[in-house]
């Protein structure tokens, strides 16, 4: 009897060692922090730092610039939504050995990600931008998972506002990084909604725009058209 429990104590005091190597292990003092920046198409931005020497020493040799956008495109393709595209700015991706941090920045499009609607007589776009696309499983490495889909859950409408157009999120979960989004609109956007992780916005036409489709431009551009023809029709 004594010859078991001494058997079933060494078993348990291993797998407690175990257990706290595991936590030990986890980067839980690093911060993952992501900007988005909305026009016509959305600029992400994630960057993850102080990290555990380990996990970056892996992510080094593991994490490419495609892995976000090429997770953020398979959960959705997961949920039968194909339209959604990403490209790559000139620095897709920086690592920065003295600090242990990653970069990772690309631009997401595609009507399943962000659309617009026009009213031809005031101009007007009304834009709908899709913001569920942040939750979704990352490896960061084959050893570090990040589950932004539990991160990240809470309803965009929850979130706060820094300014009129700026929504932030910051997940401070015991035993994980210290998490942060921060989704920016574009400063002309008005009379801004939101509902079901979905934001709709307005963007008014600026004085360019207003001229080319003005009536006037196309009368003035008449009546200089009449004003040369009388000009030579003198000159003959």
């Amino acid at each position: 009897m004594s010859h078991w429990r001494a058997t079933m104590n060494k078993i348990a005091l291993v797998g407690l060692i175990i257990i706290l190597a595991l936590f030990a292990a986890l980067p839980v003092d690093a911060t993952i922090t992501t900007e988005v920046k909305i026009d016509d198409n959305l600029f992400v931005t994630y960057d993850f730092e102080s990290l555990d020497q380990q996990v970056y020493d892996q992510a080094v040799n593991e994490f490419k610039a495609e892995t976000i956008p090429q997770a953020i495109i398979e959960n959705f393709e997961h949920q039968g939504r194909t339209q959604v595209e990403y490209d790559f700015g000139p620095q897709p991706l920086v690592f920065d050995n003295e600090t242990r941090a990653i970069h990772a920045s690309f631009f997401l499009s595609g009507s399943d990600i962000i659309s617009f609607t026009s009213n031809r007589t005031s101009m007007k776009r009304t834009y709908q931008v899709r913001t569920d696309w942040r939750k979704f499983h990352l490896d960061l490495t084959s050893d570090f998972p990040i589950e932004f889909a539990q991160h990240l859950a809470t309803p965009l409408e929850d979130w706060q506002k820094s300014n009129a157009t700026t929504f932030y999120y910051e997940s401070e979960q015991t035993d994980a990084p210290a998490i942060a989004f921060y989704l920016s609109l574009p400063p002309s956007a008005s009379d801004i909604r939101v509902g079901n992780d979905i934001i709709f916005y307005d963007i008014l036409p600026n004085l360019g725009d207003q001229l080319l489709n003005s009536p006037f431009l196309i009368l003035g551009a008449l009546a200089v058209l009449l004003i040369i023809a009388l000009i030579y029709r003198k000159a003959r």
